[in-house]
C-alpha cells in the first residue's frame, strides 16, 4: 500500500511539475521599425494590441538585431550565434544560409527538454527542404520555407499581382489550399490559433513569423481606406525624401503599410485572445519583436517605394545605424518582470539563451556561444554590460543605400569601420541617439580600443570580405 502511495505521489508531482512548465509564443513582425508601433509614439500608424502587451509587459528600450537584414538577423535568434561566423551574409550567396547539423535551433532546444514545438509564417533560411523547420527542431511547420516574401498577399499567394517581381518572392510552400482573397496575416493567424487551441499534454514553443510587413506593400482594401482618410487629415511641411545614406523617407504617411501593421496588430489580438481563452496565458511567455529596422532607404538613383521612416532614428533596413538595428522587443505573460520599461542593451542573439533560462532549462553556451541570458535584467532591475558586434560585407549601396562595414558597441560607444575606405566613425549613442556627431578621432583613446576590438573581433570569427556589391 506505501509503495502504492508513494508511485501515486511521483506521479501527481510529475504531472503537477509538467503544469507548471511554462510555454513559450514567439511573435515575430517582418521589416517592423522601433517606431512603427504607436506606443513608441506614432501618430499614423495603430497598434492598440501590441501596446496592450507592452502595458502587460516589459518593453526593451535598447533591443537591437544581429544583423539588419532578413537572413542573417533569422540566423542569430534561431541559433543565438553572430551570423558572420558562418559568413552570413556572403559565403552562400545574397540570400542564403544553410544551418548545419551541428547547429541546434532554439526550436530544437526546447523540443530535446519535452515541449512540442510550432512553426508558422516566414524561415527564410536553407533553399532545401531539409534546412526548414520540420526537420530543426519543429514539430509542425506550415509555410516556413526558403521565401523572403510571398508573391502575393492575397490568396493564391504564389501567383504575383507584379509578373516581373522575383528576388525573395519565392513560393510559398504548403499553403496550396485556401479562399479566394484570404490575406496571408490572416491566413497564417488563423493556423497558430488553431494549434493553441488543441490540448496540450506537454508544454509547447510556438514561432509565429509573419511574412508582413515586408514588400510586397499589399493589405485589405477596408483598412487601406482607412488610412488614406487619415493621411488626408494631416500635414506634411516638407519634402518626403531627402539625401542621406543614399535617400531617406521623412514620414510615416503610407497608408498600404499602415494598413499591413494594422493586420498583424489585430493579429497578435487574435493570438492572446487565443492563450486566454485556452487558459494558457498565464502560463506562456510572450516574446514580440521584428528582424531588424523599417525599409526607409534606398540608393540615391533608385525609385523604389520605401515603406516607412524610422525617424528620428538614422536610416534603416540594410544599415548599421540605429534605423536598421534598433528594434520592438516585448516580453509579457509569465515573466514576472520588474519594470515596464527596461533599458538592458540586448541583441536577439540573447533570446535563446534568456528564454531558456526564463524557463528553467539548461542553457547550451557551446551553441548560443554571443547570446547571454538577460534574465537578472528582467527579475531584478540590474543592468549587465554588453560588447555587441555587426558585420555587413555584402553591402547594397544601390538597393538601400548602405555600406560595407564592421561595427562594435561597448557600453555608450558604437565605432563604424567602413574597411573598403579605412574610415571609422565613432558615436555616442546615449548622448546621441541619432547618430548625427561623429566624434571620431584617432588620436583618442577609446577610438583606439574600439578600433582593436573591431579588427581582432574580425579575425576571431573570420569574417567574411567582398567587394561593394552595385545591385
Amino acid at each position: 500500500m506505501k509503495h502504492l502511495l508513494l508511485l501515486l505521489a511521483v506521479i501527481l508531482w510529475i504531472q503537477v511539475a509538467s503544469a507548471q512548465q511554462k510555454n513559450v509564443l514567439f511573435f515575430v513582425v517582418d521589416d517592423l521599425g522601433y517606431f512603427d508601433i504607436s506606443i513608441h509614439n506614432n501618430s499614423f500608424y495603430e497598434s492598440p494590441n501590441i501596446d496592450a502587451l507592452a502595458k502587460e509587459g516589459v518593453d526593451f528600450s535598447n533591443a537591437y538585431v544581429a544583423h539588419p537584414r532578413c537572413v542573417p538577423s533569422r540566423y542569430a535568434l534561431q541559433t543565438g550565434k553572430y551570423p558572420a561566423r558562418i559568413g552570413v551574409p556572403g559565403a552562400l550567396g545574397k540570400d542564403e544560409c544553410n544551418l548545419s547539423e551541428e547547429e541546434i535551433t532554439i526550436g530544437q532546444a526546447f523540443k530535446n527538454n519535452g515541449y512540442t514545438t510550432f512553426f508558422a509564417g516566414k524561415w527564410h533560411l536553407g533553399k532545401e527542404e531539409s534546412h526548414w523547420p520540420q526537420n530543426r527542431g519543429y514539430d509542425i511547420n506550415i509555410a516556413g520555407c526558403s521565401a523572403g516574401a510571398p508573391k502575393s498577399y492575397f490568396y493564391p499567394y504564389n501567383i504575383p499581382q507584379d509578373p516581373k517581381r522575383s528576388g525573395n518572392h519565392k513560393i510559398i510552400e504548403g499553403l496550396d489550399e485556401g479562399k479566394e482573397g484570404e490575406y496571408l496575416t490572416d491566413r497564417l493567424t488563423t493556423e497558430t490559433v488553431k494549434f493553441l487551441a488543441q490540448e496540450h499534454t506537454s508544454p509547447f514553443f510556438a514561432m509565429l513569423c509573419h511574412y508582413g510587413v515586408h514588400t510586397p506593400l499589399e493589405a485589405k482594401a477596408e483598412l487601406v481606406e482607412k488610412y488614406k482618410k487619415k493621411k488626408e487629415k494631416m500635414s506634411f511641411p516638407e519634402s518626403d525624401f531627402f539625401e542621406k545614406d543614399g535617400v531617406t523617407k521623412r514620414y510615416q504617411n503610407d497608408p498600404v503599410y499602415a494598413a499591413m501593421i494594422a493586420s498583424v496588430d489585430e493579429s497578435l489580438g487574435q493570438v492572446v485572445k487565443a492563450l486566454k481563452e485556452n487558459g494558457l496565458y498565464e502560463n506562456t511567455i510572450i516574446v514580440f519583436t521584428s528582424d531588424h529596422g523599417g525599409l526607409s532607404n534606398r540608393g540615391i538613383n533608385n525609385k523604389r517605394r520605401l515603406a516607412t521612416s524610422n525617424l528620428p532614428l538614422r536610416a534603416g533596413k540594410g544599415h548599421n545605424y540605429e534605423g536598421g538595428l534598433k528594434v520592438p522587443l516585448i516580453m509579457a505573460g509569465n515573466i514576472k518582470a520588474k519594470r515596464k520599461i527596461n533599458p538592458q542593451l540586448t541583441t536577439n542573439t540573447d533570446l535563446y539563451p534568456t528564454i531558456m533560462d526564463l524557463c528553467q532549462l539548461d542553457l547550451l553556451p557551446q551553441q548560443h556561444l554571443d547570446g547571454i541570458s538577460i534574465k537578472k535584467s528582467i527579475k531584478k532591475k540590474t543592468t549587465i554590460d554588453r560588447t555587441l558586434y555587426w558585420h555587413s560585407p555584402m553591402a547594397r549601396p544601390q538597393s538601400t543605400g548602405d555600406t560595407n562595414c564592421t561595427v562594435v558597441r561597448e557600453n555608450d560607444f558604437k565605432l563604424f569601420y567602413f574597411y573598403d575606405e579605412d574610415r571609422y566613425e565613432l558615436y555616442d549613442v546615449r548622448r546621441d541617439p541619432y547618430e548625427k556627431n561623429n566624434l571620431f578621432d584617432a588620436n583618442n583613446q577609446n577610438a583606439q580600443r574600439l578600433m582593436k576590438k573591431v579588427k581582432a573581433w574580425q579575425q576571431e570569427v573570420n569574417a567574411v570580405f567582398l567587394p561593394s556589391n552595385l545591385k
